[in-house]
């Protein structure tokens, strides 16, 4: 069993009070985030540095890339959207701790880009549907044919950072976030689970907690204005 954190961008308090509750109700429990963890938010810098601290896993979103890229490649795709996806509240952030800022940028390298766990299937965006006419009909039983798919198409739209394609049914829960949704949003077709619930835009942070592809228990609180404010 584990749970699973959907986009946090910069909320740090409100990040905060949901790790403390799913950590009263499920003691010891093991914890992801889908990514998105900087920009639009006040308080970038201090969700990175809570994040490493209290080992949450993470599978890195687009704009923790950007971030990355626009220090480390500042000529890629990625660091010239940095401009115009939400970037100074994150520099803003880093104001005062330059030193941390490369640790935490070489901490987004390092994830992975997803996590093929007996529970689920963890990134950010998800798995195209676009990418079953590439494989095999037994693909589900190798998730790991998906790899070559997910480095190819880093920068592209349809690419596991990026996509709002409709997502491949993966034979297991796929838990993503990127596309806001209300509400924690399950879709039968691809057999998914979207968890980005808008706390950058005042609504709430939510997380699920999984277990052999069955979602447990879905846990959320209301977006601190002061993260966002």
């Amino acid at each position: 069993m584990i749970a699973v954190i959907g986009d946090i961008h910069g909320c740090f308090f409100t990040l905060k009070a949901l790790y403390e509750k799913i950590t009263e109700k499920y003691p010891g429990i093991e914890i992801y985030t889908v990514g998105d963890l900087v920009d639009r938010g006040n308080f970038s810098y201090d969700v990175i540095k809570y994040v490493i601290k209290n080992n949450i896993k993470i599978t890195p979103g687009n704009h923790d890339y950007m971030f990355y890229h626009f220090f480390k490649d500042p000529s890629s795709v990625f660091a010239r959207s940095w401009f115009f996806n939400g970037n100074e509240p994150t520099l803003l952030s880093y104001e005062d701790h330059q030193k941390e800022m490369f640790e935490h940028i070489d901490f987004i390298k390092q994830a992975p880009l997803y996590y093929n766990l007996d529970d689920c299937f963890i990134s950010h965006a998800g798995i195209s549907s676009n990418y079953e006419k590439y494989l095999p009909e037994n693909f589900r039983d190798n998730l790991e044919l998906l790899a070559p798919f997910i480095k190819a198409d880093i920068n592209t739209d349809r690419g596991v950072m990026w996509t709002r394609d409709p997502l491949l049914n993966l034979g297991k829960l796929q838990i993503v976030g990127h596309t806001k949704q209300p509400d924690v949003t399950f879709v039968e077709d691809s057999n998914a689970v979207y968890i980005d619930t808008g706390a950058c835009v005042g609504n709430k942070l939510s997380a699920v907690i999984v277990e052999k592809s069955n979602i447990i228990d879905t846990l959320d609180v209301k977006t601190e204005l002061k993260d966002i404010i």
